[in-house]
This record gives C-alpha cells, sequence and structure tokens, in this order.
C-alpha cells in the first residue's frame, strides 16, 4: 500500500466524502476544484493507499429498537500480549459492541456497547463479557444522550469553505 503525499485537493476530497459517502463524483470535482475523471483516479488512489477505509450508512439506533448506550471499562486479569489478543477477537464476535478500545492506565478496555433496553445489556454483560475468560472488572457507565457524535476524523482542508463547499463571507 502506497502512501499518497497529501495535497489541498485530496484533504478537500477526503473531507467531503467524509461528510457525505454519497456525494456524485461530479460534486466532489467540483467541489475540489478539478474535472471528474482526476478527481475520481485520486478517490481510487486514497482507496488504494489506505486513507479511505470503507463507505457506509449512519444508523439510527433508537429507530431499530436499540434504546440503550453504555460504555463498559473492561480490567483483564493478565496484560500478558496474548491474552489482549484473545480479549479483542472474542470481543469482535459479538455484535453488541460496537467500538473497542484498547487503554493506557487503570483500564484495560473501553466498549461502546448498544442494546434494546437496560435488561439486554444486564444479559449481555452477565453471560458474555463478565464470563469472558481473563475478564477481573467492568464497570457500566449508561450513556444518558449524545451531545457530539461526529464520524471520522478532522482534516484541515487548508481554505475557509463549509460542508457545502461554498466560501464563508467574513
Amino acid at each position: 500500500m502506497q502512501r499518497v503525499k497529501l495535497d489541498r485537493i485530496d484533504r478537500r476530497i477526503l473531507h467531503d466524502l467524509q461528510a457525505d459517502g454519497r456525494i456524485t463524483n461530479v460534486e466532489l470535482s467540483r467541489r475540489a476544484g478539478i474535472s471528474a475523471p482526476p478527481c475520481l483516479r485520486r478517490v481510487r488512489a486514497l482507496e488504494e493507499a489506505g486513507y479511505i477505509l470503507g463507505y457506509h450508512a449512519d444508523l439510527e439506533p433508537k429507530s431499530l429498537g436499540l434504546h440503550v448506550t453504555v460504555f463498559a471499562q473492561v480490567g483483564l486479569s493478565s496484560q500478558a500480549e496474548p491474552d489482549l489478543e484473545a480479549f479483542e477477537a472474542t470481543v469482535c464476535g459479538w455484535d453488541e459492541v460496537r467500538e473497542c478500545y484498547m487503554l493506557a492506565g487503570e483500564t484495560d478496555f473501553l466498549l461502546k456497547v448498544v442494546a434494546a433496553d437496560w435488561d439486554a445489556y444486564q444479559e449481555f454483560l452477565t453471560t458474555k463479557l463478565t464470563a469472558a475468560p481473563n475478564v477481573s472488572l467492568v464497570k457500566s457507565a449508561l450513556s444518558i444522550r449524545a451531545a457530539k457524535s461526529e464520524p471520522g476524523v478532522p482534516i484541515d482542508t487548508g481554505d475557509s469553505e463549509d460542508a457545502d463547499g461554498e466560501t464563508e463571507e467574513t
């Protein structure tokens, strides 16, 4: 996977694709200030270089019956690399766990778990998470609401345009 040196146009393409993965190549090229064929070539090069990992739809959990989000701090009894990898592999098999981060500090892992309700989370907690090998501690924090949920990463496009591609007046 060869890395592409990102210029202003590449950063703009990444910014706009991250904001709207369904943007047409024509609109993307207009915002980037280049014609459609080179824009498509740049997108393909960014994909091949590993800057773009994939495309997905952002779903509303509550509309799918998932009303509870819990952040679970997990402590393991052993932090040997094979044990850490085994826990990660186990977690990857649980659909309820949407994100998993290994942490430095008091807690070994932070999991973002979604469930239909509190009872469903408790079922997951007792039958899967605390029953998993090497798990010694779980602290659960129920999310009340999300003040911000911004997918992706911040991208400096090098200009002062807003997400619609319009230059802001100052």
